[in-house]
């Protein structure tokens, strides 16, 4: 894989450890009190290490060690066993090698062109493959012992959670509200250098107040302390510099780690989050007095007592439905920014409920894949080749979190999404009919495509009793009822008013799939 790499000096690598230098060290009493003997034992199992390295994504690059993942891949049958062993002894002594808590930092630009190293830059931390296998183990456990504690409106990090599901829930709290003649207020917050910034005192604190066991918590204090990075940018490294705070992204712990760190946060209002994304919800029956400025207060200190910073300049607010907006709330004495249209999790949000600026954006994406399609073309790739990238690259994006506005499209939208498959194909296969060239791919149409997503997300994540959007359906009807009538509805119908309510994801699905 072809990385580009931007020309940002190695000695940067001072700002990304700059961002936590407010913060203290892991305090030596937390760790002393991890330090008691353990009453209860963990182990890992050699199967499961032989299982864990044959997943390895051969794809990725490898951490400081500089251990290929194909090595570890392809001989893992040979490796499990000393690797188990090694595994357990560190669990067991709650020791974390040297080596698996080094990282190095790759710099990947947010925009395009990059303009500032402190705004416009990612810290992407690639860290040993062997330290994140034995990380996923440990949070396994840990998610095993606080997941039914955790916010139920927590949707990510968390197993069958996804954006899909965070969009879906809010989407339809929006819609319910308008239909009922409320309006709504919603604010997008935003955490400064969110990963970055996580105290280890205070996170080792809330996994003690969890009573997880002892071994765990001691693990994970020897897990942050003397973490170190570097900067890598190509062949270019920096000096290694030791942490104090932080937890390392696209690692399996720092989004666990930061969800437990962040459980804390629920204000008196209706808060969705997915991992730092944090949505607030106010619903206000009509001349109500809002109260999201005190709600917004509440979740600041809630925020700074958990060692965070919230971002005044990225926070947002969508006047999303409000009859008569009410005057800006204030974020650290500086007016937050009311705004027409949000990007929400990958989806374009609009203050109107609909989807004209989601689908220009999805648009645009698609078009300039396009023309990567064309070019590959032109250098003599066959069908089959072109079909494949098309499948992998540009179709996802038409189809990402469908659920959540598929049922909401105008017939002009769904002309305007199917015309850009149409394109593809023409690429793909030039002399055959639109009809005919989806027969020869065996690919469906997009709207026939988001109406099978559409009905797979809701009978397996909302219809099933054990899912978390299952309370989003209305109450089930008499059996005693149903059960003598041919084609009987499972669930109460909704009392609907707006065509929009009508048209949003549990309505439509109810009406449709039920």
């Amino acid at each position: 894989m072809n990385t580009t790499y931007f020309p940002v000096p190695a000695t940067d690598s001072f700002f990304f450890h700059g961002v936590a230098a407010d913060l203290s060290p892991l305090d030596d009493l937390l760790i002393h009190l991890a330090n008691k003997i353990c009453s209860v034992l963990f182990t890992i199992s050699q199967a499961y290490v032989e299982r864990k390295l044959s997943q390895i994504n051969v794809q990725k690059a490898p951490g400081p060690d500089g251990l290929p993942n194909w090595l570890l891949r392809d001989f893992c049958a040979h490796l499990a066993g000393p690797v188990c062993a090694i595994y357990n002894a560190s669990v067991r002594e709650g020791f974390v090698p040297s080596r698996w808590k080094e990282a190095n930092v790759v710099p990947v630009p947010k925009v395009h062109p990059l303009r500032s190293i402190e705004a416009d830059l990612r810290p992407i931390s690639l860290t040993a493959t062997l330290g994140k296998v034995l990380e996923s183990f440990v949070g396994a456990w840990i998610l095993e012992r606080v997941g039914s504690t955790l916010d139920e409106r927590q949707y990510g990090a968390l197993k069958r959670r996804s954006t899909t599901h965070a969009l879906v829930d809010m989407l339809h709290h929006w819609h319910a509200a308008v239909d009922n003649g409320q309006s709504v207020r919603t604010v997008f917050v935003d955490f400064a250098k969110a990963f970055d910034h996580v105290d280890h005192n205070v996170l080792v604190s809330k996994l003690v107040a969890l009573d997880l066991p002892d071994v765990i918590v001691r693990w994970i204090c020897a897990f942050l302390r003397h973490r170190r990075q570097r900067v890598k940018i190509g062949d270019t490294l920096s000096d290694w510099l030791q942490l104090a705070a932080g937890m390392p992204q696209r690692s399996y712990l720092g989004p666990l780690t930061f969800v437990i760190l962040i459980d804390s946060l629920r204000p008196g209002c209706v808060t969705h989050k997915f991992v730092d994304d944090t949505t607030m919800t106010e619903i206000l029956d009509e001349s109500a007095v809002s109260c999201m400025q005190s709600f917004v207060d509440e979740l600041v200190q809630q925020a700074t007592d958990a060692g965070m910073i919230v971002n005044c300049r990225k926070t947002k607010e969508i006047g999303s439905i409000l009859k008569d907006p009410p005057l800006s709330f204030i974020l650290s004495g500086i007016p937050v920014e009311r705004v027409a249209t949000f990007k929400l999790l990958g989806v374009h949000v609009a203050n109107d409920l609909k989807w004209l600026q989601h689908v220009d954006a999805i648009s645009s994406k698609v078009s300039s894949r396009l023309h990567f399609l064309k070019q590959l073309k032109r250098s003599g790739a066959g069908p089959e080749d072109l079909l494949y990238f098309y499948v992998i690259a540009i179709r996802p994006v038409l189809e990402y979190a469908c659920p959540a506005w598929h049922s909401s499209l105008t017939a002009a939208q769904t002309k305007a999404l199917e015309s850009l498959q149409r394109r593809a194909m023409k690429i793909i296969f030039p002399d055959k009919h639109y009809s005919l060239s989806l027969i020869s791919a065996s690919v469906d149409t997009l709207e026939s495509r988001r109406e099978q997503l559409t009905e797979r997300f809701f009978r397996r994540s909302v219809l099933r009793e054990s899912s978390c959007l299952h309370y989003l359906l209305p109450d089930k009807r008499d059996s005693a009822i149903t059960d003598r009538l041919r084609r009987a509805k499972t669930f109460v119908s909704f009392s609907i008013r707006t065509k929009k309510f009508r048209k949003s994801f549990i309505p439509y699905s109810l009406n449709h799939f039920d």
